[in-house]
């Protein structure tokens, strides 16, 4: 009875996650569960494995080739970032992006500046910024948020971490592997082979 309750849960969260009612799984899946009347929570994990066979059911074909394109606009992105490394994350990275979604990459550089400027000089124009610190190993770090909007209309957040960060292994808090995303090269090989493959444990 209980598994049934989660998965009624996972889906109910998904449904407001998809439809941009609950930014945060956190979020959707206590307002699910609250809406719902029950107690039990499902993993992020679940969640995430709902709101892909709901964007499936929802979107279609027309996902497939949302992906192609968002993975494209990512690679553009990338290359006018290659000197700082940059690493797509994120649903554009997992294979499991649908309407609403953005294209998240992370770059390595102790240089704010030059990152902004390498942005601004590849025609991208920066939407807005936000600072947010995070804790790592009682350490705080502060990391700029840059938002993007790319021609196609696709929201775009670049993460600059230090260079020190560039060998740190995370884990993803939605499906608990590493979080490793796809560097520039790869993404070209992904773009050339298999531009619909998906990252996601089993």
């Amino acid at each position: 009875m209980n598994l049934d309750k989660k998965r009624q849960v996972a889906k109910e969260a998904a449904r407001l996650i998809y439809y941009g009612l609950a930014a945060e799984y956190y979020t959707a899946k206590r307002e699910a569960a609250k809406s719902l009347g029950v107690k039990v929570l499902p993993t992020n994990k679940e969640i995430a494995e709902e709101l892909d066979q709901l964007s499936e059911m929802l979107e279609g074909q027309a996902r497939v080739e949302l992906l192609k394109s968002m993975r494209s606009e990512a690679l553009k992105i990338m290359r006018a970032l290659e000197a700082f490394n940059p690493i797509l994350v994120g649903s554009v990275w997992r294979g499991t992006a649908h309407r609403g979604s953005d294209i998240d990459i992370r770059v390595y550089s102790d240089e704010e500046r030059a990152v902004i400027e390498a942005i601004n000089k590849s025609g991208y124009g920066i939407v807005r910024q936000e600072r947010t610190v995070k804790t790592i190993d009682s350490t705080k770090k502060t990391y700029l948020h840059i938002f993007l909007k790319t021609p196609q209309g696709y929201e775009t957040e670049i993460v600059i971490h230090p260079l020190e960060d560039i060998n740190l292994r995370e884990k993803c808090e939605i499906f608990g592997d590493d979080l490793k995303g796809l560097k520039l090269k790869a993404l070209e090989e992904i773009m050339r082979n298999d531009p619909l493959k998906k990252f996601i444990p089993h």
